[in-house]
């Protein structure tokens, strides 16, 4: 058989492994990412655009070599909707910055010694139950940030490692419902209102919609290792009622009744690295506030090391007065 006529066969049938029945499939997560997410529009793609930083604020000479961060975005259970928002917003902060850029993963092959060395961060965006394929990947991780690189974690990033003690303590925190839903308005004070990466809030807390969560009491690092920075106002009715509710009486066995203190974003040492972390990011419109975005690029510079910022863990500080937010009448 000649070469030409061959060739129209396969053009016809098509090729040997699809008829072997060998076409690839898509894999479960691949599956359930595309039946979740919707393309972003032009105009959500220009109002994320133009509420991210335009400028690094850095010195140009620590800008010559700008840092990589790998975002990895992977769910094994829930998917958050904001990941494709969240994913855009850190491309647009890094195009405009010009401090980083961003590589997107999500297959777990990513985490391995070799590979990591290329990156000065992880950062988790609301990926949910994750669990790595072994041992090794577990220490590369850790052998990551001990060793002076960052963790970033976005939202559901506290929402892992259920069968990995050490990952979820790393991150501080592990998701354990969320009173405060997606569709409610809530509170928030500043823990430190002169913290430098508070300083996108102007010292006064405030007003915010999107999910909030609260943690296991005994997985939660606490004060005693984190750094509070922002937390849920809980001196606000309308913040204290959702604890009142009967589907969360079975959490007051736990928290005990009452106010307690609800952390939303914090810091931590961990070994020669660092830890940032924000539960803000569960809505497509959080990518859309500007103060909100540079409180997240603050903690991106921190967890790369650009900037330093005091980690005292908040236990051990003396007491200060926190900046809460304004009453719900007259908030902006």
């Amino acid at each position: 058989m000649s070469k030409g006529l061959l060739f129209l066969l396969l053009a016809a049938v098509g090729p040997f492994w699809v008829l072997q029945g060998q076409v690839p499939q898509p894999t479960i997560w691949q599956q359930r990412a595309k039946e979740r997410f919707t393309r972003l529009t032009s105009t959500m793609k220009m109002e994320i655009s133009q509420s991210q930083p335009q400028e690094s604020g850095l010195k140009k000479k620590k800008l010559k070599k700008p840092k990589r961060i790998l975002v990895f975005w992977r769910c094994e259970t829930f998917i958050h909707t904001s990941i494709p928002s969240a994913n855009f917003a850190l491309q647009e902060m890094a195009r405009k910055t010009r401090a980083f850029s961003v590589e997107l993963a999500d297959e777990y092959s990513v985490f391995n010694k070799k590979n990591l060395k290329e990156y000065d961060a992880i950062l988790f965006n609301n990926t949910t139950s994750l669990k790595f394929e072994n041992e090794q990947q577990q220490e590369a991780v850790l052998n990551f940030v001990r060793g002076g690189k960052g963790i970033i974690g976005i939202h559901g990033a506290s929402d892992n490692f259920y069968e990995w003690e050490a990952g979820a303590a790393l991150v501080g925190g592990q998701f354990n419902g969320h009173p405060w839903t997606a569709n409610g308005t809530w509170a928030f004070k500043l823990d430190d209102p002169t913290h430098s990466l508070n300083a996108a809030f102007k010292g006064k807390g405030f007003w915010h919609s999107d999910e909030i969560y609260q943690y296991k009491p005994s997985s939660y690092q606490g004060e005693e290792n984190l750094r509070v920075l922002v937390s849920l106002d809980m001196s606000k009715e309308e913040v204290m009622e959702p604890l009142g509710l009967e589907k969360f009486e079975k959490f007051n066995k736990e928290y005990g009744p009452g106010s307690r203190e609800v952390p939303v974003s914090w810091i931590r040492e961990f070994g020669k690295g660092r830890l940032f972390y924000t539960n803000f990011g569960h809505r497509e419109d959080t990518y859309k506030n500007q103060a909100i975005m540079r409180h997240l690029y603050d903690g991106i510079l921190y967890a790369l090391g650009y900037t330093n910022a005091d980690a005292t863990p908040s236990a051990k500080l003396p007491p200060m007065a926190a900046a809460l937010a304004p009453e719900k009448s007259v908030a902006k």
